[in-house]
């Protein structure tokens, strides 16, 4: 291998330690930086290029291992870890922060009439679905039926939410009214994403050993990693829609605001952007992208196969965010036999 780096630079992996907070949250700041969306084709080529050729042993002269890493986030904040295929520039990570704080904040200001809570919460579960599809798991795509299924429950459900609560919330205080989108949004999340993960939920996950051979495929381990998901989207959301509701109830008193009711939005979405700015990656890095459970926890069948060649004792990971990759804890040891192949599990 030529040029001046290092050969064993993991750059399948994340640069910072994954098992603690602030190592992931090193990670997420960086994957969700916003202005990866200003990057032209070209450098997203170059990027691209860089990574394939470090994993192939080809290194440029003068690229230092900062510029190496640069380009892995930037290959990761554009193309598809699974297919490899370039995403769609608004399902990106590094579009989460932009597209979330103008949808949010307008859903926050257009909250008192019908016709405005149908088209904003219409037009949130549509990015969603973007989000969704952008980022969906290799190892089990979406197809048509099962992504316009969860794409029309959430939609139904947030909707059915926020009417609900705005008419229950009409003889109460101005304030408590501005908190109905945040439930809204919260009702969705909770029909979208396991709907979302459907296939995940009766199929199950994949579980490795630490070697990342595959053992088989666990429902229980996508349940704890969907139900992660759901509580990670949930909090994302909650600095951006539960604080600027007590600044704006303040400040539509101030003479500012009489004067000029048009500064409401764009001051909306500038508090909720700010918010969001360290909500996104502080939330995303609440749980380890490969978290524990007990192998006890496992469904019977694979349990047994499991022990059948690995010690008692192993804790199971999975990614919260994307729950598609589970790992055995490095605690488990082989028992003298090869991990039987998936197609046996």
């Amino acid at each position: 291998m030529s040029g001046e780096l290092p050969p064993n630079i993991n750059i399948q992996e994340p640069r910072w330690d994954q098992s603690t907070f602030v190592g992931r949250a090193s990670h997420f700041f960086t994957v969700t930086d916003p202005r990866n969306l200003l990057l032209t084709n070209q450098q997203l080529e170059d990027a691209r290029k860089t990574v394939h050729d470090y994993r192939q042993g080809v290194v440029p002269p003068g690229l230092t291992e900062n510029e190496l890493w640069r380009a892995k986030y930037i290959y990761d904040s554009a193309f598809h870890p699974d297919t490899g295929e370039k995403m769609v520039l608004i399902g990106r990570m590094s579009a989460q922060v932009p597209m979330n704080m103008t949808i949010t904040g307008c859903m926050m200001t257009f909250y008192r009439t019908t016709p405005a809570v149908l088209f904003w919460q219409w037009i949130n579960q549509s990015f969603n679905a973007v989000v969704n599809y952008t980022n969906r798991s290799g190892d089990a795509p979406l197809t048509v039926s099962e992504l316009g299924t969860a794409y029309v429950s959430a939609t139904t459900g947030a909707v059915a939410t926020a009417l609900g609560l705005n008419a229950l919330t009409k003889h109460v205080s101005p304030l408590i009214g501005r908190f109905v989108p945040f439930a809204a949004v919260a009702a969705a999340n909770c029909i979208n994403i396991p709907l979302m993960r459907q296939r995940e939920l009766k199929v199950g996950i994949p579980v490795t050993d630490e070697n990342g051979t595959r053992l088989g495929e666990s429902a229980q381990a996508a349940q704890q990693a969907i139900a992660q998901v759901v509580v990670s989207r949930i909090l994302m959301a909650a600095p951006g829609m539960a604080i600027p509701p007590f600044i704006m109830n303040a400040l539509e008193k101030k003479a500012f605001l009489k004067r000029f009711p048009w500064m409401s939005a764009p001051i909306q979405v500038g508090l909720v952007g700010f918010c969001l700015v360290f909500a996104t990656p502080l939330c995303c890095a609440l749980f380890p992208q490969k978290s524990s459970m007990s192998v006890t926890s496992l469904e019977a069948e694979l349990h047994r196969q499991a022990s059948a060649w690995l010690l008692p004792g192993t804790d199971l990971l999975q990614d919260p965010r994307q729950p598609v990759e589970s790992a055995l804890r490095p605690a488990w040891r082989r028992v003298g036999q090869a991990p039987p192949s998936p197609s046996h599990i």
